[in-house]
């Protein structure tokens, strides 16, 4: 099997079971994370962890589908919070066998949440939606 397959199956795994330090193994130290609809941008694994490890919501992983090759991988997953389903797109890019820039998609429009607004950048060109 795949490694980097492997690795994102392991990604997805871990988060289901809130090992934080398990969920952010698969990121490069100054990795990247954007979520277009709020126009958040994290950077770094520290950050990265960090705006995913605080969130206050009671959540779920179901991956549907993992696909791609080489450098560049999607995942299709239904994230779950506070028992509210969305639908999402993980465009992950990968060198050195870790994720360098990864773009998550959710079908839900949201806002960005006060408690991780001192972790955020907007993305270029955009400005951070705030809730």
């Amino acid at each position: 099997m795949n490694s980097t397959r492997t690795a994102i199956e392991e990604h997805w795994r871990a988060s289901e079971d809130g090992d934080t330090e398990a969920e952010h193994a698969i990121y490069a130290v100054d990795g990247i994370l954007d979520y277009p609809q709020s126009g958040e941008r994290f950077r770094g694994h520290t950050t990265i962890a960090a705006q995913r490890g605080g969130h206050p919501a009671e959540r779920h992983f179901t991956v549907l589908r993992i696909s791609g090759d080489g450098n560049l991988w999607v995942s299709e997953c239904i994230i779950t919070y506070d028992g509210v389903p969305t639908y999402s797109v993980s465009i992950m890019e990968f060198a050195r066998e870790l994720v360098v820039h990864e773009t998550q998609y959710f079908a839900n429009t949201f806002s960005a949440p006060a408690w991780r607004a001192a972790l955020a950048e907007p993305m270029p060109g955009r400005h951070i939606e705030r809730a």
